[in-house]
């Protein structure tokens, strides 16, 4: 780590008190602005009577009201396409983008402005410098471009920091490999599932991508950038060392990044979002250390305030200060934890599909893997771990005894069982891989849990 390793040092070093006074007067300005608009979220704070002026301290943020994906979805249908979310006229707009959803469910449409793509470029910059990424680096992105909000932020922020970019769009996993070595790219961006995809390719290729020129993996999209498992076999693969970012397409950019000494979290980006971690329950908060749902407030939306709205993504939080890279601001413990709404339960058991990943993980033989849910004999729930093991003739027995235990552990108990799969037949994924395959039966009705979604 260089000593110049802050792409704004003056805000990442700040102390506490004072960033604490930052983060009150945007909140303040947040507050203001999102009243002067007719659109929602000044109609929530009207209706809860609140003013900046009642703003004395962060605390007060409980006093503006939650804004939930419901809410947000409820009012674009009905003044679609946008709904009434904008506190701009849409023609002041440049880019459209959406949520990457699930089957099934409706995306959520946001607008940028001009002043959006400066601050979300600006935001990973923050992550690109604090990971070691400058000038002399060329930074491949393996990804589609298309309406996903994705990785088009590193894109800018790249060119702004002065790298070569290389964009990764419209090619084939194999195309875009070699692309990536004739290039001599140092910095590969990519979901984790899809660093792996690009490994797994590579192996059929007879390549050894840990000679080759990437030193640097940028993650995001997906909790597994932080399983330190997951980390551990796409640095074996590639040779290069990983970090993680989280981000979210209402946001439009990432709010929280793992710097270049690694302390086991992420940063959250305090200067420009104050975050919460919420019960997800009660709504209440939870203190430095508990689990909890993370509720955000941006600070540098153009077009859409956003205040005080529930991710349901899972996070532990814990005090900054102590990482050597010298940022104060404070941590998410092993980056995203999982969401809320990705929980199982089985038999009365809550299983995370976060965990049973962590477990995969730890056995590199398993090339791709499945979550499957069924109802067996129309009444037991049951779950299952699908495996690819291809090129690895006589691992199947004794890597399916010793997963099954290990699942269980991370389970609570829970019988978890597991089967090969034929190389090649379980799905691979570019951006957000959907590993959860339901096919219980919802009693009364006949259809699967996923059809019915």
């Amino acid at each position: 780590m260089d000593g110049n390793s802050h792409w704004n040092p003056r805000h990442e070093t700040m102390p506490r008190r004072q960033l604490e006074a930052l983060q009150l007067a945007k909140l303040r300005n947040a507050v203001g602005w999102a009243l002067e608009s007719p659109g929602l979220q000044g109609a929530l704070l009207r209706e809860a009577g609140v003013v900046p002026e009642d703003l004395t301290s962060l605390a007060d943020v409980r006093r503006i009201p939650f804004l939930t994906r419901d809410a947000w979805m409820e009012a674009q249908l009905a003044a679609p396409p946008f709904g009434d979310i904008l506190a701009a006229p849409p023609d002041v707009a440049v880019r459209h983008h959406l949520t990457s959803g699930t089957t099934g469910r409706q995306p959520i449409r946001v607008l940028d402005g001009l002043k959006d793509w400066e601050w979300i470029a600006e935001m990973w910059c923050y992550a690109f410098w604090g990971f070691g990424v400058r000038p002399s680096d060329r930074v491949f992105l393996a990804f589609g471009y298309g309406s996903f909000i994705g990785f088009w932020g590193a894109h800018y922020a790249c060119e702004k920091i002065g790298c070569l970019v290389l964009p990764g769009g419209n090619m084939t996993t194999e195309t875009r490999l070699r692309h990536l070595l004739d290039t001599g790219a140092t910095v590969l961006c990519s979901t984790p599932t899809y660093a792996l995809r690009l490994a797994q390719e590579a192996r059929r290729l007879g390549i050894d991508l840990a000679a080759g020129p990437v030193r640097r993996v940028v993650l995001s999209g997906e909790p597994a950038g932080s399983i330190p498992a997951t980390k551990r076999l796409i640095e074996a693969e590639w040779g290069a060392r990983t970090a993680d970012t989280a981000g979210m397409t209402e946001l439009g950019t990432i709010m929280t990044f793992e710097c270049e000494a690694q302390p086991g979290g992420t940063h959250i980006i305090e200067d420009n979002f104050l975050e919460e971690v919420v019960d997800p329950s009660s709504g209440e908060p939870v203190p430095y250390g508990r689990m909890g749902e993370r509720v955000v407030t941006s600070f540098g939306r153009g077009i859409i305030p956003l205040l005080r709205y529930r991710t349901r993504d899972l996070v532990v939080r814990t005090p900054g200060g102590h990482c050597p890279c010298g940022r104060t601001w404070d941590l998410y413990d092993g980056g995203i934890q999982g969401r809320v709404d990705d929980m199982l339960l089985v038999r009365g058991t809550n299983v995370y599909p976060r965990a049973l990943e962590a477990v995969v993980r730890e056995y590199p033989e398993v090339d791709e893997f499945q979550i499957h849910l069924y109802t067996e004999e129309g009444i037991r729930e049951e779950i299952e771990v699908l495996v690819e093991t291809p090129g690895r003739p006589g691992t199947g027995g004794r890597l399916a005894g010793e997963l099954a235990k290990s699942l269980a552990e991370a389970a609570g108990g829970l019988r978890i069982g597991v089967r090969e799969a034929p190389p090649g037949s379980l799905p691979r994924f570019e951006l957000k891989a959907r590993r959860v395959r339901d096919e219980r039966i919802v009693i009364g009705s006949g259809e699967t849990r996923e059809a019915a979604e």
